[in-house]
């Protein structure tokens, strides 16, 4: 998989719909800035439990937005690896198949 092509796409393709439904878009998007806000809990620890919830969902794309968005936060490929055990962990064969996906994203959006 291509994943700098991959996202190219479905940014793309939510552009489109965006325009469709703007309304929609701007209550998600300030919905997701809400949630990552820094709290009790904070933006990279969120986003790790956003790419566990995306690889049990079997989403390409929101791993995708996910892990680029780890990788901005600085995640180690250390601290990837193990929210991805546990993820595995949790989730069995699919989510084994789909932390590979992840981790090669990972390594992609780190070059």
């Amino acid at each position: 998989m291509d994943w700098n092509a991959f996202m190219a796409e479905i940014e793309g393709d939510i552009g489109t719909y965006a325009k469709e439904v703007p309304d929609t878009m701007k209550g998600f998007a300030t919905m997701g800035a809400a949630a990552k806000k820094s709290g009790a809990l904070d933006e990279k620890t969120k986003e790790i439990m956003a790419l566990g919830i995306a690889i049990a969902t079997r989403c390409d794309s929101c791993i995708g937005f996910h892990v680029r968005s780890l990788v901005r936060l600085g995640l180690t490929r250390e601290e990837m690896c193990e929210a991805l055990a546990m993820a595995t962990y949790m989730g069995g064969g699919p989510s084994l198949a789909y932390s590979a996906k992840a981790l090669k994203a990972f390594d992609i959006f780190s070059a």
